[in-house]
């Protein structure tokens, strides 16, 4: 068998570990990048070099932004008083797909995790106290999905906050969502009408 050469084997390798391809879809992968015009394939790859210097984390939110605060944060235009908690940054792109929330957003950075047992110190509490501690939010929204890990969230979180906050606002998205959905799969209706009739935790 004909030996695969050393840089094209290391490429398919460490293309392998990205979600959704494994070792015959990286070696497929690498293939059209080679068929690809020197140029683009040269871009590709300055892209990704580049990538970790041109984005930053938003301070606000936690999202990744090429500007700190990110484009919502800084939007004059948008309510202070609400704010939208959820796991990940692609759950933000997701709800802000629908142009149905104007509030202010700020991203958790996962999931509690019981059976993997996934510490609550894997959760960015402390930038959310700080937001809290501003003073401008009244209603904390908690856009965490209906899945096992999401309720052990969302209990975990309304008793931290009501702890230090008592009288904050804390709703959940509507119990329509489909039971094991993350919010970044569910589709824009369904989202607009959960986050309509969010319900108070």
């Amino acid at each position: 068998m004909q030996r695969i050469p050393e840089p094209l084997k290391e490429l398919v390798e460490q293309m392998a570990r990205l979600p959704g391809l494994g070792p015959k879809s990286a070696m497929r992968a690498a293939m059209i990048l080679l068929k690809w015009p020197e140029a683009e394939a040269r871009r590709l790859g300055k892209n990704i070099y580049e990538l970790r210097d041109k984005l930053h984390m938003c301070s606000r939110c936690g999202g990744l932004s090429d500007s700190d605060p990110c484009s919502v944060c800084a939007d004059p235009a948008r309510n202070r008083d609400s704010l939208c908690l959820v796991a990940e940054w692609d759950s933000l792109l997701t709800i802000e797909e629908g142009h149905f929330y104007k509030g202010q957003y700020l991203i958790l950075g996962g999931l509690l995790s019981p059976l993997e047992h996934s510490p609550a110190e894997t959760l960015d509490m402390e930038r959310l106290i700080k937001r809290l501690n501003e003073g401008e939010v009244n209603e904390l929204i908690l856009a965490l999905g209906a899945t096992a890990e999401a309720e052990a969230t969302a209990g975990y979180v309304r008793d931290e906050v009501n702890r230090r906050f008592p009288k904050l606002r804390i709703t959940r998205l509507a119990q329509g969502i489909p039971l094991g959905s993350e919010v970044k799969f569910m589709d824009r209706e369904n989202l607009r009408q959960s986050l309509r009739y969010r319900q108070e935790l």
